[in-house]
């Protein structure tokens, strides 16, 4: 098949404009406490609405993408974050926010279903771990560049800087005392864009691999009775869980016990957190080819739980700051590590386990929220205490998987005994 550069792009693009409208959520927390005055566990339900539609729409976004085909499923999910975009632009009020996230949040779970097998075919089988890997640097692109423009936006508007057209209109469409909803306005404006710029594309064709279809209920239910496949449903629950735990509370945690503005040195410690990230998720693509993947997963479980510990406890905001951002450096290479263990605990029904561990996502709604809730009743600190559990969990991971086929390690002693010529004693 003729590989299609232009959806190859276009489907880069989309991995982008997942990531900005998934991880901004962190960045306005603080704002969200303050401007309509909730308590941090009401600001972790930002999170609940936003995850939980990954759990209600993963597996049955696969069933549906099968039935009605990529182009109309993509379609669909653009709609849906164009519509809870424009819904709390229009209506800024909390409860609205929630319902705005959920849409969003099924909008981006049928995203994520659909997209890669068109990216299997669009750039070609043979490319696909290469266009893989470039997507998730568009995906950690966008991460970190979400709360960078959150920043500029807020900034600005709240100094009074109208100086070009755009903060000038976005000025004239906010609440006085709600600046970051232009946010809102600017992802509203993405996503219409992305509905026509689909509309207008032709897809290709796509034919489901055996280990992309999702299956029927029957298997669903089969899956379900092996330990293996809830054991690594908890795995990714646990990590997204850890992800978004952290991400979601650090310029609250930096406000609350540093005193560090929100707008400015919140923002950036979030935006290094997904770029330090994303830069360790192609190390790690190095280190697996020199270290068994459940020893790469320990390490940096321990290394991950020591920066944590770092930020935590640390009475200098500057070290707190820094913990942080090395956290998400260490959790890089948990998501791929802990979903190739899953899938290469089974031989079959590959791609009905891949539905449900992407319902594990909704570690996302549920780890925040506990946050939040333990934030209220005994103290950020104690509340962010939580994610040590869920990095407990993927640490014992490490110990506890059987996968039937280790990754392929590059032999150390072979290459230097030929290119080096270097001997080893037996």
């Amino acid at each position: 098949m003729k590989r299609n550069y232009f959806i190859v792009v276009l489907i880069f693009f989309i991995f982008f404009v997942i990531s900005f409208l998934t991880n901004i959520i962190g960045p306005l927390i603080p704002e969200v406490i303050k401007g309509f005055s909730v308590s941090k566990g009401m600001a972790g339900l930002l999170n609940f609405s936003f995850f939980i539609a990954y759990g209600v729409m993963s597996i049955p976004a696969g069933i549906l993408t099968e039935k009605y085909k990529e182009k109309k499923m993509i379609t669909g999910a653009f709609l849906l974050a164009t519509v809870g975009a424009f819904l709390f632009s229009f209506f800024p009020v909390f409860w609205v926010y929630l319902i705005s996230l959920f849409l969003i949040g099924m909008g981006m779970a049928i995203l994520q279903v659909a997209i890669n097998p068109l990216l299997r075919v669009s750039g070609g089988e043979e490319n696909f771990a290469f266009t893989s890997v470039l997507a998730q640097l568009f995906f950690g692109g966008a991460s970190f560049l979400s709360p960078l423009m959150y920043s500029y936006l807020v900034t600005n508007l709240s100094e009074g800087n109208t100086s070009n057209m755009l903060l000038s209109t976005l000025d004239k469409l906010v609440p006085e005392n709600l600046k970051w909803v232009s946010v809102y306005w600017i992802f509203a404006i993405v996503a219409i864009v992305m509905v026509l710029v689909i509309l207008l594309s032709k897809l290709p064709k796509v034919e489901l691999k055996e280990d992309e279809k999702v299956g029927g209920l029957g298997t669903i239910k089969e899956l379900l009775k092996n330990k293996y496949v809830i054991l690594f449903f908890f795995g990714i629950f646990a990590y997204v869980g850890t992800e978004q735990g952290v991400a979601s509370w650090i310029s609250q945690f930096l406000s609350d016990y540093h005193g560090m503005n929100p707008e400015v040195e919140g923002a950036n410690a979030i935006s290094q957190f997904w770029l330090m990230l994303t830069i360790g998720c192609f190390l790690g693509l190095g280190l697996l080819k020199l270290m068994d993947s459940k020893l790469v997963l320990r390490i940096f479980s321990l290394a991950a739980m020591v920066s944590l510990a770092t930020a935590l406890l640390s009475g200098n905001g500057m070290t707190a700051y820094y913990g942080f951002i090395a956290v998400g450096f260490f959790a890089s290479v948990m998501w791929s590590v802990i979903f190739s263990l899953a899938l290469n605990s089974l031989k079959n029904h590959h791609g009905a386990f891949s539905g449900i561990l992407c319902s594990g996502i909704i570690g996302g709604a549920i780890v925040p929220l506990i946050v939040g809730v333990l934030g209220d009743a005994i103290g950020l600190r104690g509340g962010m205490m939580f994610v040590f559990i869920t990095l407990s969990y993927i640490l014992s991971i490490s110990f506890w998987a059987k996968p039937l086929i280790k990754n392929k390690t590059i032999n150390m002693k072979e290459i230097l005994k030929k290119y080096f010529k270097i001997e080893f004693n037996q």
